[in-house]
């Protein structure tokens, strides 16, 4: 063989080597995030976030690189947004937005009509109906202007619905009556035309008088021409109250009414002490409630609320309960991420 065939098969043979040995590295892909898999359904995969949690390096790095959607709990609520009458605070709002911006998050706006976290200046006198209208138009247009462009999708109206499907007896029931709900709609419409606007509420995963209550009104305001175009099913289930059955044929009915319908706010508690058994059956859950979403064209997409039991709010609130999300207090999957996964196809 002469020299330069030598040094040809050298070289040739070198490559080859250090081909191989670079083989391992590249053949195994960083796996498909939650967000990234239910992409290629064609829906978003999110998790609500709080403003004290970012603090939290670790948990911030998860929450912006495995969710492609975020809902603030609390810093689009009435207390925090408008503290005073007329006074309007964004701090906290726009630092998850500006979260979601930097991590090509999806935003979905919670809420604007809610009888809960009010402040005081709000509930602490008698209104008129004339000054309780102006008032509540105000705040709305306000926080959905501040917000156009950025918010997908609006809980226009949270939990307005007693179990028993009657209206709940709220500040603004009491003084406007039920076409509150209709005006809320039109108000948030004019601020942002671009923006979906929801009804949001829990206990209405399967068919009963509450969601039936939702069913009638959604009916009634399509056909009066009011700008409601999603339905919010929060789905805050506790193991011990059992699965519900009819969520899927649930959500397909208000998709034949022509809204779309969202998983909002989706958390599966347990009593204390967890164990494999009730995980594993958690686990079995989420699945079967991704699934549904997904069987749904309409459904668009599922937010777990807050995906980690570190910052879950559910054993201040359900003392002796918790483990409701799919990682543990220590950032960890637990076998419900490992659930979901899958039914996304991972």
């Amino acid at each position: 063989m002469s020299l330069s065939r030598h040094l040809i098969a050298l070289s040739a043979a070198v490559c080859l080597a250090a081909g191989l040995a670079a083989a391992p590295a590249t053949a195994e892909p960083r796996p498909r995030t939650l967000g990234e898999l239910a992409r290629k359904h064609h829906k978003y995969f999110g998790s609500a976030t709080d403003n004290p949690e970012f603090t939290d390096a670790a948990y911030l790095k998860l929450l912006g690189s495995e969710f492609g959607q975020t809902t603030p709990g609390n810093a689009m609520k009435w207390y925090a947004t408008e503290p005073e009458r007329g006074v309007f605070d964004f701090t906290a709002g726009d630092e998850v937005v500006a979260f979601a911006k930097a991590h090509h998050q999806k935003v979905r706006g919670h809420t604007l009509v809610w009888h809960s976290q009010l402040p005081a200046w709000l509930t602490e006198r008698d209104w008129t109906a004339e000054e309780l209208r102006a008032v509540l138009k105000n705040h709305i247009q306000t926080v959905v202007r501040h917000y156009k462009g950025q918010v997908i999708h609006w809980d226009v109206v949270n939990e307005a619905f007693n179990e028993d499907g009657t209206y709940r007896e709220s500040l603004f029931y009491k003084t406007l009556g039920p076409g509150y709900i209709a005006e809320a709609l039109r108000w948030a419409h004019e601020a942002d035309r671009h923006a979906k606007l929801y009804l949001n509420d829990y206990n209405v995963d399967g068919i009963g008088p509450k969601s039936d209550a939702y069913y009638t009104l959604i009916k009634q305001l399509k056909a009066d021409g009011v700008p409601v175009e999603g339905f919010g099913i929060q789905g805050h289930l506790a193991l011990q109250y059992g699965f519900p059955a009819d969520v899927r044929q649930n959500m397909q009915r208000f998709a034949d009414l022509g809204v779309e319908v969202a998983v909002t706010e989706l958390d599966i508690r347990m009593n204390l002490p967890a164990t494999p058994s009730m995980l594993a059956t958690q686990a079995t859950w989420y699945a079967d409630y991704v699934k549904a979403c997904l069987a749904v064209r309409k459904c668009v997409g599922v937010t777990i609320w807050d995906y980690t039991d570190k910052y879950s709010w559910i054993p201040s609130v359900f003392p002796g309960e918790g483990a409701a999300l799919p990682y543990d207090e220590n950032l960890r999957p637990k076998p419900a991420y490992h659930a979901i996964r899958e039914v996304l196809g991972g």
